[in-house]
């Protein structure tokens, strides 16, 4: 087996792969309030290019797979609005080598698919949770039931999903202020927690940045509240992210915080993603991409798709490009963040 590694000596084993570019939300950092693209970081593609079938995906993943990729990550969009997911879940489940098959959702439409994704072989899942209110919970998604999540959250415990991780992007003046109820959430039903800084993706990234809330605030939100030696960090590993883990004293919680800005990891980045469309991703934080679909459909072998795979993880850029946004985000800790 080849390992895929970048020119600066990055080994990628995990993937990010886009399942589908719809959602049914449309979260406001994620996009604007009326919007007929099908997600913003998918808006560069040419609008005719339809998605890959469940035989290219396979075939796809399975290359990278041969290549040393041990995690795949199914994504979107919204993962579950795809109609094949749970047949795209089991063909990938299987592939050799393949060691870890997790899901991110925003648990709209888990509830009643939780049992069949983990039965297929999914074996982790991710579901974002930003509120504990009802009604800025509707806010934040621009209409998403808190109902509806809560009830996918409690079937993928019951499922058997381990671990079950929750999402929350914290948001200055907006939801920053649950830090601790979402931490005593997470306790009580024995989740994985992940706090993530906001990112200015997309069109909404400038806007977003307005309200961001950086790793050394959330920290501080959760000492105050739990008490100052109350954070300790954690030495194994949860899942193959980059959040770095810590642990509340006392409480069989873990918790982790992803600081793509104030923190950046991309030094130890072993990440890509493949779209919807056959298009590798080499950096969030960036425009670069490949075409792999389209060498694909024109035919070209498992060997041709590998040497240009190869070729294409060597241009993976250094770390993204977020520091256009200014250090004014990074360094700026809000005094006051909400109630």
């Amino acid at each position: 087996m080849t390992a895929l590694t970048d020119s600066f000596g990055r080994t990628i084993r995990y993937m990010r792969l886009s399942v589908t570019d719809r959602c049914n939300l449309r979260c406001h950092y994620c996009r604007p309030a009326r919007d007929d693209q099908p997600l913003c970081e998918e808006r560069n593609r040419p609008a005719q290019q339809p998605a890959m079938s469940l035989t290219e995906t396979v075939r796809l993943v399975g290359l990278f797979v041969a290549l040393g990729v041990t995690h795949v990550r199914l994504t979107g969009g919204e993962p579950l609005l795809r109609r094949d997911l749970v047949a795209l879940a089991t063909a990938l489940a299987t592939l050799p080598g393949l060691e870890d098959l997790s899901l991110s959702t925003n648990g709209l439409l888990l509830q009643p698919m939780a049992v069949a994704l983990r039965q297929a072989g999914v074996r982790r899942i991710n579901i974002s949770l930003d509120s504990l209110e009802p009604d800025r919970f509707a806010t934040i998604t621009r209409g998403g039931s808190l109902t509806q999540v809560l009830c996918g959250i409690d079937a993928a415990v019951g499922a058997g999903f381990q671990p079950v991780k929750i999402n929350m992007v914290v948001m200055g003046g907006i939801n920053d202020h649950e830090i601790p109820a979402m931490v005593i959430f997470a306790h009580q039903r024995g989740l994985v927690l992940r706090f993530i800084e906001a990112m200015p993706v997309g069109t909404e990234g400038q806007r977003v940045m307005g309200h961001f809330v950086p790793a050394s605030t959330i920290l501080a939100r959760i000492q105050q509240h739990f008490g100052t030696s109350s954070w300790q960090p954690t030495t194994e590993p949860i899942g193959a992210g980059p959040a770095h883990y810590h642990r509340v004293a006392g409480m069989e919680i873990d918790i982790g915080i992803i600081s793509a800005l104030s923190q950046h990891f991309c030094d130890s980045c072993n990440r890509v993603r493949l779209t919807a469309q056959g298009q590798l991703v080499l950096c969030l934080g960036r425009s670069n991409r490949v075409d792999l679909m389209t060498l694909l459909r024109d035919g070209a072998s498992d060997v041709t798709l590998q040497q240009h795979i190869v070729q294409a993880i060597h241009q993976k850029p250094r770390q993204h490009a977020f520091d256009q946004y200014g250090s004014q985000f990074v360094a700026h800790t809000m005094p006051t963040l909400g109630g």
